[in-house]
């Protein structure tokens, strides 16, 4: 089932694994370890089909424990609810600016960073400002700094396991760029 949250597309997505609770824990309530244990395992995951998994959202099913031979921890197959983030091929997606390096930047788009490349930041010759830490456009003058907020489409999507995303950006086409300029284009227009 999908939802929009912040402007973005999240999936809240039920999944079964096996849980490994080991000695030290099985004093405590085995519902809150699980819980406890799912969120360290897959918090902040990448995975290709998923997307990011941002919560675990809770655990509806806990199966009973089993001891594997030479093993003292508890083997527990369980169902639980997470919440994911995937950015879709096309997507136009709000972020805020929180890097500028000589390539390009990098921008938060929801739970992780995409690259909006120097190329594709918009129709002039940009050039990187090491001074300001700035892009700045040579006809326009327009400046992309860090902070600043941003409405770009998604052109690049490359999730793997066990790896960081890249994600690739643009902004230009019509009706994205910075939010500034957007607005600055709105009022010429009136």
């Amino acid at each position: 089932m999908g939802f929009r949250g912040g402007g973005r597309l999240h999936w809240r997505v039920t999944l079964r694994d096996t849980v490994r609770v080991p000695p030290h824990r099985f004093g405590e309530p085995l519902p809150k370890v699980v819980l406890d244990l799912l969120q360290q395992t897959y918090e902040g995951m990448l995975d290709k089909d998923l997307g990011m998994v941002v919560a675990i959202l809770g655990v509806k099913e806990i199966g009973v424990g089993k001891i594997i031979m030479g093993d003292g921890a508890s083997y527990h197959e369980v169902v639980f609810e997470a919440l994911t983030y995937r950015p879709e091929l096309n997507e136009v997606v709000m972020g805020e600016v929180v890097e500028v390096v000589s390539f390009g930047c990098f921008v938060r788009v929801g739970p992780m960073d995409a690259l909006l490349h120097i190329s594709q930041v918009m129709d002039d010759y940009v050039s990187y400002e090491e001074k300001k830490a700035a892009l700045v456009g040579k006809e326009s003058g327009k400046v992309l700094k860090e902070g600043d907020k941003i409405r770009a489409r998604v052109v690049s999507v490359s999730l793997k396991r066990d790896y960081r995303g890249k994600v690739g950006l643009t902004m230009r086409q019509p009706g994205l760029g910075k939010l500034e300029w957007l607005s600055e284009g709105r009022e010429g227009k009136k």
